[in-house]
């Protein structure tokens, strides 16, 4: 089950939905309604999931809804139609009380104003949250500690905000979030008010955190980048619909419309995309306990000089040639692990395609791509890397070239 089940979600902003709804229903888009009703569709039918531990970023440009749909996930606007669950409850459904409750126990919230107490110190801060759900002094000192801690600002407890830089402050803000332990991090365009700089130490502050914590995160952002560096997935909104969702791979890669094309325009794609894009299946390997003849024998029939060695469970051991192998066949060797070239370049699936030419030397060697327990996913070669390379030049090319042919005054809006 996810952990979020987001269905037919809809928000009208209006006394009276129901023409709206009739008028969305029948195809109408929210100008034609606005013109029609005087009301706005702020969200029409929303679906989608989120796993426990995935970073999901939701973006789009102003008035897109993004802002709008953040809320309805905690009730903060009440949604029109449609349904919200959590580990499996609807939230939509919950009374008042029941809707309070929840919230405190399953939501930590970190707005883009970092709403800071200014005659509270940045422990009290913290503390905050604790405080409201009744959380005695002393337990709610040592979790505020603890949460200071997780973003580096154990020192500053005593300090008052205005004796904070901007990126400290959102640090406080980040940490009253956690000290409570939510199940769930809604972050509402965190680090818009930040500095380049600091936005871009905050984005890798929390994806450290994410490393640590697993937490379920949803990432408010108009920000391309921010959403190409934080998201595990990317929900690109436009009116109140969803345009676009995939991995941001997929959506560099396969734009659903002109519109999300327009939205990627000037990405640097080799940044992007990773060493999956390249990525082949290791024609035919070894395994670590096959002797000499039978590694040249694999090798012979697949017409290959090199050939990658692996134990049973694909966990990645080196590499050996062919001339080196006919000579320990001379020899009468009946090993082949003292053959192995072991100095291999390593790379996670993950791994930017711009980070992997310069591991090519004049060996050529291939660049192994494993997982986590070293085993063997695949390999990238020198040659199918400047495949990748070349068609994400001739994608940023086309991409530029569409901008030219565009008429003027069509602007995205």
């Amino acid at each position: 089950m996810p952990k979020i089940r987001v269905r037919s979600l809809s928000k009208v902003f209006g006394n009276n939905p129901t023409p709206a709804l009739k008028l969305r229903d029948k195809g109408l888009k929210r100008p034609e309604i606005l013109e029609k009703t005087g009301m706005t569709l702020g969200l029409s039918k929303i679906e989608f999931d989120v796993n426990e531990g995935e970073l999901l970023v939701i973006m789009g440009l102003s008035g897109s809804g993004k802002s709008t749909l953040i809320r309805c996930l905690n009730r903060l606007i009440e949604p029109t139609e449609g349904s919200v669950e959590i580990n499996g409850q609807d939230i939509v459904k919950l009374d008042n009380k029941g809707l309070l409750r929840f919230r405190r126990e399953t939501f930590g919230m970190v707005f883009q104003h970092f709403a800071l107490f200014p005659h509270r110190t940045v422990l009290e801060n913290t503390e905050y949250g604790l405080e409201i759900q009744g959380v005695d002094k002393g337990s709610r000192a040592k979790k505020g500690l603890e949460a200071l801690q997780l973003v580096g600002l154990e020192e500053w407890a005593d300090a008052y905000p205005d004796q904070l830089s901007g990126g400290m402050q959102q640090r406080v803000g980040l940490s009253r979030a956690l000290a409570a332990d939510p199940d769930i991090l809604l972050m509402d365009e965190a680090f818009s008010a930040l500095d380049p700089l600091i936005r871009r130490d905050m984005q890798q502050e929390l994806l450290d955190l994410q490393t640590r914590m697993k937490k379920t995160v949803i990432f408010i952002t108009h920000d391309l980048d921010e959403a190409l560096n934080l998201g595990d997935r990317i929900i690109l909104l436009k009116d109140g619909e969803i345009v676009q969702e995939g991995s941001p791979e997929e959506i560099l890669t396969h734009p659903a419309n002109r519109y999300v094309e327009r939205f990627i325009e000037g990405v640097d794609m080799t940044r992007i995309l990773t060493a999956n894009a390249a990525m082949t299946p290791a024609r035919a390997i070894g395994y670590l306990n096959d002797g000499p003849r039978t590694v040249l024998h694999r090798m012979r029939e697949n017409g290959m000089d090199r050939m990658l060695i692996t134990t049973r469970e694909r966990k990645l051991c080196g590499l050996v040639e062919a001339d080196v192998l006919n000579e320990a066949v001379k020899r009468g060797d009946r090993r082949i692990q003292d053959l192995l070239i072991t100095d291999l370049h390593k790379v996670s699936e993950d791994e930017p395609l711009n980070n992997l030419f310069p591991l090519f030397d004049e060996r050529s060697y291939p660049i192994a791509v494993v997982d986590e327990q070293d085993r063997l996913k695949g390999v990238v070669v020198r040659g199918s890397l400047l495949a990748e390379l070349a068609q994400a030049a001739t994608v940023e090319s086309g991409q530029k070239d569409n901008k030219q042919a565009q008429p003027e005054g069509e602007h995205i809006v």
